[in-house]
């Protein structure tokens, strides 16, 4: 049986007792109903998962040994990160999801022309955090043992003055399909794509003056939230760890 793994912001040091964050608490006594003994796993995002075990157990408290620190998470061979026009609702934290099981180790949402989220530096700030939850989640479920790095919501115009030459725009006018291109010559890989609706052509011709490259994926037209595990699916099974 796959023991349950929780992440906490905490330095995690062999048979040191720690007391969990109210969060990881509720969830391990609330929703995986463990009790004091059970075992599980814990990360921090330092590339190691941590053997554990519930010590006690109290109304407003929980405390965990931590027994044996694992093996650290092997560096992948291409690392991948993601550009994505912030989408609505359930769709952009599927997208974000999805991305995180399929390996990319950066994510940047970005405030596009066609972006139909308004977001103010209040509610910018709740959906960073929202959004964190759902990437610690999904690598709390796929096992990663490093948390990718989230940006917060930025500009697209922002984004691009300081994204990698050679970065790959999803686009269904590319002239060339992903795969025919050459593997990442060191191993980093940049993809944007835009929300609903994708970029405008304004921004289109600006990515590609900034040396962004064109690329299409198949005769079909994507989703927003469908485009990206698309194309991160193909490069990991060309030039990655599939």
């Amino acid at each position: 049986m796959r023991q349950s793994r929780i992440f906490i912001d905490l330095p995690l040091i062999p048979d040191r007792l720690i007391e969990l964050p109210p969060e990881a608490r509720r969830h391990l006594v609330q929703v995986l109903r463990l009790g004091e003994g059970a075992s599980f796993c814990l990360f921090n995002g330092d590339g190691r998962d941590y053997r554990a075990r519930l010590e006690s157990l109290g109304r407003d408290l929980a405390q965990a040994r931590i027994l044996a620190a694992g093996e650290s998470e092997p560096t992948p061979p291409l690392d991948i990160s993601l550009a994505l026009g912030i989408s609505r609702g359930e769709r952009m934290d599927y997208a974000l999801q999805k991305a995180v099981e399929l390996g990319v180790n950066r994510l940047s949402p970005l405030l596009t022309e066609r972006t139909l989220v308004r977001l103010d530096a209040k509610r910018a700030e709740r959906r960073l955090e929202h959004w964190q939850g759902v990437v610690i989640g999904a690598c709390e479920q796929s096992g990663r043992r490093r948390v990718p790095r989230l940006d917060p919501p930025m500009a697209f115009t922002q984004w691009l003055q300081q994204a990698p030459a050679g970065a790959l725009l999803l686009d269904p006018l590319g002239e060339r399909a992903l795969t025919d291109g050459p593997p990442p010559s060191d191993g980093a890989l940049t993809l944007l794509i835009g929300p609903e609706g994708g970029l405008s052509p304004a921004e289109r011709t600006q990515a590609m003056a900034q040396g962004c490259v064109g690329v299409r994926l198949g005769p079909r037209i994507l989703r927003t939230e469908t485009a990206p595990l698309a194309a991160i699916a193909a490069i990991q099974a060309l030039w990655g760890d599939f």
